[in-house]
């Protein structure tokens, strides 16, 4: 297993070892006595999948803290553009944005760390989106942020119409935003 820091270093990119022959391929897609001695000591405590359909943009979900979620996210059929986007105030990154392909093909995976704002548009007919959790959902925390806030200026490859939730339109800004991120280096 390979973890790479992204442009933002708190945001890490991981390649997993690939075992593959005839029958297919084989992956630990998690360890925790791998990760923790590779350097992300994350608990994760909660396993959740979605399933979408071509141009489905989900997020940009947060939680408030004391429940802020870091996410260990990964695709197992199809292929999304994942984003994640620093809301942590006083970050020298505050408002910018990663996006990684992950897909069924490329096996990567993406460390989002609490403090950030995650979503994702699905690429392909059908995508099969997965994630580990360091906290539970809470309701009463779920917030969110526009997707087309132009002060982010998140660069989705979107090529036609847009399949998004009306929970997810009605988003603020960043600027407009819930948040109780502090930034801490």
């Amino acid at each position: 297993m390979k973890l790479t820091p992204c442009t933002i270093p708190d945001l890490l990119l991981i390649e997993f070892n690939v075992f593959s022959d005839s029958r297919g391929y084989f992956l630990e897609s998690y360890n925790q006595k791998d990760f923790h001695e590779a350097g992300l000591k994350a608990e994760f405590i909660q396993d959740n999948i979605s399933s979408s359909v071509q141009g489905t943009l989900r997020g940009l979900h947060y939680q408030l803290n004391p429940y802020a979620q870091g996410k260990l996210v990964r695709v197992t059929q199809g292929a999304v553009f994942d984003v994640a986007v620093d809301i942590r105030k006083e970050s020298p990154c505050y408002g910018q944005w990663v996006g990684v392909e992950l897909s069924e093909e490329n096996k990567l995976a993406l460390y989002i760390p609490p403090g950030f704002a995650h979503g994702f548009y699905v690429l392909t007919p059908q995508a099969q989106f997965c994630y580990k959790c360091t906290a539970l959902y809470n309701a009463a925390a779920d917030r969110g942020i526009r997707y087309d806030d132009p002060e982010i200026g998140i660069a989705w490859p979107a090529t036609g119409g847009l399949i998004i939730s009306p929970k997810d339109q009605k988003h603020p800004r960043l600027r407009e935003a819930e948040n109780n991120f502090i930034y801490q280096p």
